[in-house]
């Protein structure tokens, strides 16, 4: 078809509320923008294709979905279900972990071509690294860029005073999110995945641990599982395995730092004379999470003072203070 004929399909489609014969016409345009090298313009229709596309199923999914499941000792939810409206860019790491994230966006939004070369995109994917190096947002932006609702679960509501009822808490958890298509984070998954061998573990959570590994080998759903653990050291081997892809966060490098900065000081206007640089350099060793913390501290610093500029002074006292109260919590760990 011509560009003309395929507009003229898009319009009778619509007016005959085809909806199926409007998404693959509008396929087809975009394709053929993809093949005159028009990648700007492909690219955005195909975000508002798959943005509408997501919409008209989630509407036609929630009503279906099954209630939050409980746990039966307390009645406390679960999980929750959690909304976000993020941009990708907002998300600040190292470039070789952007491009595993965004593989699996891509690999998504591509299942139904993976399915015709009788490949799965990535369903179960494992976030290691220290705490506040982004593990949690990146689930978060996945699910706003995708615009399905992330599945937010914590191990430590699962696991019961009884322990008998911890593997019926996680069949009911995973019967829910089989139902539908979610996004997914098993939060403080370490709490779950310890390694089975430790010789102080109760002989119950093995039993857990082993229910748990069964209900991941036998999930069905069409939902993107992520695990997220601060202790990888601390998972059982078997753990491993079961995972289609492990995505590992480090501490960010200075230039990384850098931009955080940037990015966290952009509510507050800033003195000419502030370095950014110079923090980045100070700031090693920090954590994306810490330097917000940080860059917050500077910015309440400045409001308090009845200032709307932010020098370098305030800068330098926030990231002095912190590295002092992560000394102390050093030393206090030791001690213990």
């Amino acid at each position: 078809m011509t560009n003309s004929e395929l507009i003229k399909q898009l319009f009778l489609s619509f007016n005959n509320k085809d909806n199926e014969a409007f998404i693959q016409t509008a396929r087809e345009y975009i394709e053929r923008e993809k093949r005159k090298k028009h990648t700007i313009v492909a690219k955005e229709l195909e975000k508002a294709l798959y943005q509408s596309e997501c919409v008209s199923n989630n509407k036609k999914r929630f009503k279906q979905s099954l209630p939050i499941p409980r746990d039966t000792e307390k009645g406390f939810p679960l999980l929750e279900i959690q909304h976000f409206e993020q941009e990708f860019d907002s998300l600040i790491l190292s470039s070789d972990t952007k491009d595993q994230l965004e593989r699996i966006i891509r690999e998504f939004k591509d299942a139904d071509i993976l399915a015709t070369y009788n490949l799965s995109y990535k369903k179960k994917i494992l976030l290691c690294g220290k705490p506040g190096t982004g593990k949690t947002f990146s689930a978060q932006i996945i699910s706003s860029m995708l615009n399905i609702p992330l599945v937010y679960i914590r191990f430590d509501a699962i696991i019961s005073s009884y322990l008998g009822e911890t593997a019926g808490n996680l069949r009911k958890v995973f019967d829910f999110i089989e139902n539908d298509t979610w996004i997914v984070l098993f939060d403080e998954f370490d709490i779950i995945g310890k390694n089975r061998d430790d010789a102080h573990e109760h002989g119950e959570i093995k039993r857990v641990v082993n229910n748990f590994l069964q209900m991941l080998d036998n999930f069905k759903g069409d939902s993107i599982l992520f695990a997220a653990t601060n202790h990888q050291n601390m998972l059982d081997s078997a753990i491993w395995r079961r995972f289609d892809a492990v995505i590992d966060y480090e501490l960010p490098d200075e230039a990384t730092r850098k931009q955080l900065f940037e990015s966290y000081l952009r509510p507050i206007k800033r003195d000419k004379k502030i370095n950014i640089s110079k923090a980045a350099k100070a700031s090693q060793g920090l954590s994306p999470a810490d330097i917000k913390m940080v860059t917050d501290e500077a910015i309440k610093t400045a409001i308090i003072d009845a200032r709307n500029i932010l020098d370098m002074a305030d800068l330098e006292t926030a990231i002095k203070q912190f590295i002092r109260r992560e000394n102390v919590k050093q030393n206090g760990q030791r001690d213990e």
